[in-house]
């Protein structure tokens, strides 16, 4: 059977929603990843993007039932959150959809190739949500989240407790933590509740099955999880000679996931999932993004796109339900090419 990436979700069926913890936001599954975006000449980047592609990318997501975006400050160094500002600037506010960015990634002007900075400074993150309100020409952000743990010698208690400051004072809708682990998540929500979780999960980086996405789902914490593709390995449109061709500005062209054995492990993984995607009908990316959420615990999952056509590619996952007969044979799959680290199966 082809796959037809489109063939569970037709224009007019509204993609389901599920409520982002304890907040008033319900969300799809999947939502707009807005990394890649950012562009070039920065220690993280993806290479050269055509800003015009990556806003018919959002447009047609937002076209296609997707109700959140997610950017962050860092991602492009400002450049991500003014593309996200310019795809929706036509759009009508009551059509809009959430946008979702995050504080605590300080750069150096000077040199953008350095790597940035973990700050967690109360009155570096207060300069931080004002410069993201500006870029994104919003009066209130939905979700700010602290995108790494400080290393600059702020406590938790004192990143937290501003972020929760914001919230109280209107600046931002919902709070939340991005790569955080438990012990950090039970300290911070001593002092209010963490709305969110950020992680990143995929079937082959799979360690926050093993203790956050537990705690995420006793408490209550939403979780959007991030890479579900594994940047782009799972897509099943990835090879080892793409991998060889990715520029040196693109930094998966340095990750240990995109080099030697265990790209080839990872690749072995990709093509796996070959037979679930033809017998659904569906790209082998999509099979991905749904083994991420079919984890309890896990609300919605971030999918990167440049262009409308990877929209395509993986949107419906939103909709995909992957039985107990799925789960087990990727998770034989998992063990049988050795790709990842962590759980296997829910």
């Amino acid at each position: 059977m082809a796959a037809n990436p489109s063939a569970l979700i037709a224009p007019s069926t509204p993609l389901p929603t599920r409520r982002l913890g304890l907040t008033d936001m319900h969300i799809t599954r999947v939502g707009f990843g807005a990394w890649a975006i950012g562009g070039p000449d920065w220690a993280f980047s993806w290479g050269e993007q055509d800003d015009n592609e990556s806003i018919a990318a959002i447009r047609h997501a937002i076209d296609r039932g997707i109700n959140w975006i997610d950017t962050a400050a860092i991602y492009g160094l400002g450049r991500s959150e003014e593309v996200v500002r310019r795809a929706l600037a036509d759009i009508p506010q009551n059509e809009r959809p959430y946008v979702f960015t995050k504080c605590g990634l300080v750069w150096d002007e000077a040199d953008r190739q350095l790597t940035p900075r973990q700050i967690g400074a109360p009155a570096s993150i207060r300069r931080e949500v004002e410069a993201s309100l500006r870029r994104l020409k919003v009066e209130r952000i939905d979700l700010y989240q602290m995108h790494w743990p400080a290393e600059d010698g702020t406590p938790l208690e004192a990143y937290w407790q501003t972020l929760l400051d914001l919230k109280h004072e209107g600046k931002v809708r919902a709070v939340g933590l991005s790569n955080h682990n438990t012990e950090q998540l039970e300290f911070a929500e001593g002092f209010g509740h963490v709305d969110t979780l950020q992680p990143p999960f995929s079937p082959i980086r799979r360690t926050v099955a093993a203790a956050e996405l537990p705690w995420c789902h006793e408490h209550q914490t939403g979780v959007i999880v991030y890479s579900p593709m594994q940047s782009g390995l799972l897509s099943g449109r990835f090879s080892v000679e793409r991998a060889k061709a990715l520029p040196k500005d693109d930094w998966r062209s340095r990750n240990a996931e995109f080099n030697g054995e265990k790209l080839l492990a990872n690749l072995k993984l990709a093509e796996a999932l070959e037979p679930i995607a033809e017998h659904y009908g569906v790209t082998v990316a999509a099979v991905a993004v749904a083994w991420t959420l079919a984890w309890p615990g896990v609300t919605g999952a971030i999918v990167g796109a440049r262009s409308p056509a990877q929209v395509d590619g993986w949107l419906a996952a939103a909709s995909l339900q992957l039985t107990q007969h799925d789960m087990s044979w990727i998770a034989q799959a998992i063990l049988a090419t050795g790709a990842g680290s962590g759980p296997d199966v829910p």
